[in-house]
């Protein structure tokens, strides 16, 4: 087993310094949340090991967002990173296969090749509007394939699909006798209907999510996986143990305030999201030099350089003369002429001044 930095990670917002970023379109979640915005009592809690399936109040908060789903189903971890890896270390074994959507989140990607896996990439293709190829997908399932990774709402694309396409996915992947591993972090974001939860569809599915994304706080590490297999949750269930035990109580406590008033916070989310989206649309129609396929969830899109631009000069400008910081391709594994642009974090008025920004960088560094 061996690990990399990936560049996603290297070049983050986090790890450049938020105070040299004056107009912040690289982010991947909505604004996050400061401790005073949520009224969360801490003074009286003990600061002991807790339950290591994690917090029972927590786990049934999540289950009741599901349909059939019961708390013995969930396990809470730090952030949907561990819940990945969990869910990797355990089914994998060097050698095996896996077939993963791209572009994804880096760790979907890099832990299973960490692990000395053979990974093949189901690509989502610009040119066919980041539409999954259901044909595709059954062809590069082998008799050796052990997981498919997808990730919906899409990670950085926006894209989507039907509930009729997952119910088809599922299928696939149980006639197949593989796991489904349905990374739905952005789940709550959906625009239209939400897909039903993947892991309460099949006992092959094992959904994750978090509270990183759509509700503004990654900074509390809280996540969590949904299987119907016992037997599964105790190898995750073991897995967490070895690497942490149990979760931050104080995270936890966080969580369950957050959760109990989920409706009020995701209906002020979706409202801000509705809004910074339609100010990128209204944008987007302006340009003559970028084009993009129009997300359908999340607070990501992917849009692609059409004019003949020197894109490494491209993103310095951006960021050097503008202040203004995307997410360029390499980070998924695409040409730099392609950009995750995140509108869901950045103020209303970030958002219109960095848009402004790529425009003037576009024009000044076109050949």
């Amino acid at each position: 087993m061996w690990f990399k930095r990936m560049p996603i990670e290297k070049e983050s917002p986090e790890e450049l310094g938020y105070y040299k970023i004056k107009y912040n379109l690289a982010e991947s979640s909505i604004r996050d949340y400061n401790l005073s915005q949520l009224n969360v009592e801490l003074k009286d809690l003990t600061l002991s090991y807790g339950p290591h399936r994690g917090d029972i109040e927590l786990r049934e908060l999540i289950a009741q967002n599901y349909d059939n789903v019961s708390s013995e189903q969930v396990l809470v971890t730090s952030g949907a990173a561990m819940a990945i890896f969990i869910t990797y270390i355990v089914l994998l074994k060097p050698g095996d296969h896996i077939v993963v959507l791209h572009p994804n989140y880096g760790s979907n990607i890099e832990v299973p090749r960490s692990l000395g896996c053979k990974v093949d990439l189901l690509k989502l293709r610009f040119e066919e509007g980041f539409k999954l190829n259901l044909k595709k997908l059954e062809d590069l399932i082998t008799s050796e394939t052990k997981i498919v990774s997808l990730t919906y709402p899409n990670n950085p694309t926006g894209a989507m699909i039907s509930e009729k396409d997952l119910k088809k996915i599922i299928e696939i992947i149980e006639n197949h006798n593989c796991y489904l591993l349905f990374d739905e972090t952005y789940r709550e974001m959906t625009f239209d209907q939400k897909l039903p939860l993947a892991a309460s569809l099949s006992p092959r599915a094992i959904s994750i999510e978090s509270l990183s994304k759509s509700y503004g706080l990654p900074g509390i590490r809280i996540g969590w996986l949904v299987t119907q297999e016992k037997s599964l949750m105790e190898s995750f269930l073991a897995a967490k143990e070895q690497i942490t035990i149990c979760n931050s109580v104080v995270d936890e406590k966080i969580a369950i305030s957050v959760l109990k008033r989920r409706d009020d916070f995701l209906t002020e989310i979706k409202s801000q999201i509705k809004k910074r989206l339609k100010i990128v649309d209204s944008w987007m129609n302006k340009q003559k030099d970028l084009k993009w396929i129009k997300p359908q969830g999340g607070v990501v899109c992917f849009p692609r350089i059409e004019a003949n631009v020197d894109v490494k000069n491209f993103y310095k400008i951006l960021f050097e003369n503008y202040g203004t910081l995307v997410g360029p391709g390499h980070w998924f594994g695409f040409k730099d002429h392609y950009f995750r642009l995140g509108y869901g974090w950045p103020s209303e008025e970030e958002l219109k001044k960095g848009l402004e920004n790529i425009s003037k960088a576009i024009q000044e560094t076109t050949k």
